[in-house]
């Protein structure tokens, strides 16, 4: 069986890559094999300072979209981000591996990789799981950025620990 690299792990691997940005090119290939998002094709090719650069870049586009204010600006700029980033999908099988999809050229720069899966994944994420599901943690203060992978949508909190806190505000704010 073939994961889909382009799925939610490659939403994940933007949210982490935003709220703890890779400075080197040492801590992008440790992102991306955290991430599980097509880590042996990082692994495989040299990473450099302009990759990490790329990918500030491709992230700033990404910070966009989740901090869009409507949907069809929303949808705008993920169009946006797809059109310069993915090429025509089309079926491959490395080595054998399996057939299976890609929407990028197969030799890019690991930037352009990372962003590709980043813009293709969030698409998928937006069609599949619905429109409004990124966002930015509602806990005064804190400002991460989530991706919703919850069954039910209403995720508000990029993590239980802000969540947590924001409930103890809440119950505080009401007894006190």
């Amino acid at each position: 069986m073939h994961l889909n690299p382009y799925g939610a792990d490659a939403v994940l691997l933007a949210v982490n890559l935003v709220n703890r940005p890779a400075t080197t090119p040492e801590e992008l290939i440790e992102w991306c094999e955290q991430s599980a998002v097509e880590s042996p094709l990082v692994r495989e090719r040299r990473v450099t300072a302009a990759d990490v650069d790329a990918v500030h870049i491709a992230l700033e586009e990404w910070l966009r979209v989740v901090d869009a204010e409507d949907e069809q600006t929303r949808v705008d700029l993920v169009n946006a981000m797809l059109a310069k980033y993915t090429e025509h999908p089309r079926l491959t099988n490395h080595a054998g591996d399996g057939w299976h999809v890609h929407y990028r050229p197969d030799h890019v720069p690991v930037g352009r990789l990372v962003a590709t899966l980043i813009s293709t994944g969030t698409a998928l994420h937006l069609a599949g799981r619905g429109i409004t599901r990124l966002g930015r943690c509602a806990t005064e203060g804190c400002g991460k950025v989530y991706a919703d992978l919850s069954r039910t949508g209403r995720q508000r909190y990029c993590s239980p620990a802000c969540a947590n806190r924001d409930a103890v505000r809440r119950h505080r704010a009401r007894t006190s």
